[in-house]
């Protein structure tokens, strides 16, 4: 083996790890473990030439290629602008740094008694607090801030009548990082009709990442907390402080991710 071969396996191996690294902050990363399982049954049919499996695998995989291309084409274009802008490379140095950062207990104050006040005055609210997924093709659709989280802040930005008090607010790093951000929505039929946008919202974001998010209903002040596809509501504010307080010590519980599981009534 020579000194080019050597370089060309490790200027793979590099393409490789970026393409992982990447995919791994993304909804697609469900999605490649699947196509990694499907994959690897493929090959044990073909080892042990278990041919009617071989032959189903090998069809499904062909159509599945092209529909991870129709599925993801959003992924795949932000990947090729940031490649264009030269930001791909230089992004995963950035996204391990912060992923090292949690959020803080004065962020979490300060979100508790901003959502606590919005309640009692029937002030609609949509704040998202990202985690491990990245939330960047939101955080576009809205107004760009990087404000530093106080109550006050949060409580004027949703206030009747100001310019930013529609759509969403996301949260990451302890910083503000955008408002008037839209949302997808869920397709759930099982949500209750007398929930309306905001709540939709909120369960769309859900299902595809693992954000906690936290809804004030404009017409009844109820506050409502969704993660990973599920809805609770009808809490309250010691509810939020400990579910932010123990969502960085429960990373591992994101394995259970599933696009809906109900709603759970928080009465």
């Amino acid at each position: 083996m020579g000194i080019a071969d050597i370089i060309d396996i490790l200027i793979v191996a590099y393409l490789i790890y970026i393409v992982i690294t990447w995919i791994k902050d993304t909804r697609a990363w469900a999605l490649f473990k699947g196509l990694f399982v499907v994959f690897s049954v493929a090959i044990i049919a073909y080892v042990f030439h278990l041919n009617t499996v071989w032959w189903i695998l090998s069809n499904a995989i062909s159509v599945g290629i092209i529909a991870v291309f129709v599925v993801f084409q959003p992924e795949f274009r932000r990947a090729l602008e940031e490649l264009g802008r030269g930001n791909l490379f230089s992004s995963f140095m950035i996204d391990q740094k912060e992923k090292d950062e949690t959020i803080s207990q004065k962020t979490i104050e300060a979100i508790v008694k901003a959502v606590e006040h919005m309640s009692e005055e029937k002030t609609g609210a949509l704040i998202v607090i990202e985690k491990d997924v990245k939330l960047g093709e939101y955080e576009r659709t809205g107004i760009m801030l990087d404000a530093i989280v106080t109550s006050q802040l949060l409580i004027n930005i949703f206030e009747h009548n100001t310019p930013l008090h529609d759509g969403a607010v996301i949260i990451k790093n302890n910083r503000i990082s955008a408002a008037t951000c839209y949302l997808p929505l869920t397709d759930s039929l099982e949500i209750s009709k007398e929930l309306g946008t905001r709540h939709r919202a909120a369960l769309g974001v859900s299902e595809v990442s693992d954000a906690i998010t936290i809804v004030v209903s404009e017409e009844t002040g109820t506050i409502s907390v969704t993660q990973f596809g599920s809805l609770t509501r009808n809490v309250k504010g010691e509810f939020i402080r400990n579910l932010l307080t123990d969502a960085p010590n429960k990373k591992a519980e994101k394995k259970k991710l599933v696009l809906w599981k109900g709603r759970n009534k928080h009465e």
